[in-house]
Order: structure tokens, then sequence, then C-alpha cells
């Protein structure tokens, strides 16, 4: 670590998450998911501009200057920056109504992969969709608990995924010209005590950094050996995922939520909701853009 834990922004999210970086723009992309706002955050002028929504958002990525890429409750939708219209892609979940989508992320081809969940947290009730760029939509993985963090070696040759309600992260061989993902295997599985993993990224060495929901801190992970490396602890109990940001990539943004807690453990986490960013002495590997 080379700096100090800041808090950027004290917003009281509810449920703050889906921190992306848009290198082009040097801005920061984030959501609350449940208050249905997409977040543009400007580490210049310090702003944050909130665009409200009609459904729950999971997660967006960049698209181009004037567009981003959604997922909502039911499905994917592009976003207009400028109108803040909303226009449908697919919807391959409108059938079931218990379930929403969760986290997502572009991979280097420019796929839009983005999870679901049931919103009572039933066990594997969800899955994991990949939006190709020709906008067509595969179901990838079923049987899902509740999708979350998603990264990519920086070699490209495997894909971890989350399933939060498993405590497990899982490993798959990724075929970066097809899409195709197999032979999976659980690579870490938090120990009792630690809270839940929730988002993820993963930086230029291909260590893995994951939030802990209920465990107040974003933590470093070795995916060969599954070993935790480090740990930043974070004054919020539900830290919800973490993305690097800034000209070089080595500042770490991270999300938390408010969600869910109870009156005593507010005043004892007060700055719960709010994003935070700390200096590292390390990069972190980009955020990709949706090329569909």
């Amino acid at each position: 670590m080379v700096g100090e834990l800041e808090l950027v922004l004290d917003v009281k999210a509810t449920l703050g998450e889906g921190p992306c970086w848009d290198r082009a723009k040097q801005l920061l992309y984030w959501v609350d998911i449940l208050e249905k706002k997409v977040n543009i955050f400007n580490p210049v002028t310090n702003e944050n501009r909130a665009i409200q929504l009609e459904q729950y958002v999971g997660a967006i990525v960049p698209r181009n200057i004037d567009e981003a890429v959604l997922v909502l409750e039911n499905g994917f939708y592009f976003l207009n920056y400028s109108t803040e219209e909303v226009i449908l892609i697919d919807e391959p979940e409108r059938h079931l109504e218990n379930n929403r989508f969760n986290d997502g992320k572009c991979d280097a081809y420019g796929r839009f992969w983005a999870g679901t969940m049931d919103k009572s947290s039933a066990e594997e009730q969800g899955a994991l969709y990949c939006l190709d760029t020709k906008r067509k939509v595969k179901k990838k993985l079923d049987k899902v608990g509740l999708s979350n963090g998603l990264a990519w070696s920086p070699d490209n040759k495997f894909m971890y995924h989350i399933d939060t309600l498993t405590k497990k992260v899982s490993c798959f061989n990724f075929n970066i010209e097809t899409g195709d993902i197999e032979n999976p295997i659980d690579i870490i599985t938090f120990p009792e005590g630690e809270g839940f993993p929730d988002g993820m990224t993963i930086d230029e060495e291909g260590m893995l950094w994951i939030a802990h929901w209920g465990g107040s801190k974003v933590s470093r992970w070795n995916p060969k050996t599954g070993e935790q490396l480090t740990a930043i602890e974070v004054p919020a109990l539900n830290v919800t995922s973490c993305v690097f940001g800034g000209k070089d990539l080595s500042e770490l943004y991270i999300t938390t939520a408010r969600t869910g807690l109870s009156e005593e453990q507010l005043n004892n986490y007060p700055l719960s909701g709010g994003l935070f960013r700390i200096k590292l002495d390390i990069k972190g590997s980009p955020t990709f853009s949706f090329r569909g």
C-alpha cells in the first residue's frame, strides 16, 4: 500500500455496486442497485452525476462516447448518457419474476458477461449470461446461487467467477476467440468469519481483489494457491466491489452498502454506502468496453 484509504463520496448508497473505470474519459461508473441509479463520478471535479432509472440496475460497462450497456432487472439495455434513454437489447429472464440481474463485466474481446440471482437468495436459481459482440445472448452457466464478481487473467487463459452463496471463487479455462468456458474448479473458499465474496477485480500480476460482504474489507488472493495475501480494512460492514482506476490504474475504488444493516450496525459503520479509494503500489487490469 502506498496511500491511506480515503472516503471519496459520503453518499450513503443503499446498495453501491459494480464500479468500472472509463479510461478514455477518466470517469468512474458505479450503480446503486436498489435505488435504481447509475452514477458517473469525476475524480478531477469530485462531482457525482446520478441517472435515475425505472428498474434495479445490476452493472454498467462503457460502450462508446455516447453510450453504455446496462443490465437492469430482466436483461441487457443500452443507456444514452445525454438523453438518459434506455433501449432494450434482450431480456433472457423476463419470465422469471423472482430473479434479477446482478454483477457484470466485459472481457477483453468486448463481450458483456452478467449473472442473475433469486431476489430472496434461493439457491441455484441464477445463471450467467454473455452478450456477444453481435448482440446475441447465450447462457453460460446455470444453477448459480448468486452470480457475482468476474475477472479474467491478464493472458486471457482463465475466467474467474464468484457465487456468493457458496462462498467460492471458481476458475474456468477461457477461450478469448470464442468466449467458451470449460473445466471449472473451485480455487478459493472464504473461511468462516470473513463474510461472503462479492465483487472482484484483478491486478496486472494476476492476483484477485475480492470485496467482503459482511467482512469490512477487500482482500488480495493468489488464484493459483488459493492463499489470501493481504487485506485493506474498510469502515463499512458490507463491502460490495472494487475496480482499478486513475491515470495509471493504481487507484483502487471500493463500493459499499447500507442495506440490511441494523441501527446499531449503522452507528458502528456510519460511512456505510460510501465510495472509497486507495492508492496502491501495483496496477490493475483495465475495464474493457462493450464492442457490439
